[in-house]
């Protein structure tokens, strides 16, 4: 339960966030920068595992690594690990695909920092519960 529940809030966090990001606030500007990439419907295994294995690591190297307490620590690297992240997709996505919109990088990469940031805490947090700190 230690290590189950605060991964759990992480993934429900990046999850809760990203649906309303990217389904609901954003839509319009991906839509626009990439709409003829995006599919009708997303692949749900695919976002699942990504999920699932983001939060994993975000447990390992930032969740875990920070003392219990130490929730803003946990905000302040999460948000470095989704820059790493999501800086590192959206470089590549302008390196190799065909008129990709620069200004939805930064805004992604933005994007990235805020959500990651949150889910980390959101682990700290619950880990911080869990263990009774």
């Amino acid at each position: 339960m230690k290590l189950l529940l605060p991964w759990l809030a992480s993934v429900a966090t990046m999850m809760a966030l990203d649906v309303l990001w990217i389904g609901v606030l954003a839509r319009p500007l991906y839509s626009r920068g990439m709409g003829h990439l995006m599919a009708e419907r997303p692949n749900v295994v695919a976002a699942l595992a990504f999920y699932l294995l983001y939060a994993a690591g975000l447990m390992a190297f930032v969740v875990l690594r920070q003392p219990p307490g130490a929730w803003k620590a946990a905000a302040a690297w999460g948000a470095a690990f989704g820059f790493m992240a999501y800086m590192t997709y959206d470089l590549t996505n302008l390196a190799t695909l065909r008129d990709w919109p620069l200004a939805l990088s930064f805004v992604d990469i933005a994007w990235g920092c805020v959500a990651t940031g949150l889910a980390a805490t959101a682990g700290r947090l619950v880990a911080d519960r869990v263990s009774g700190a």
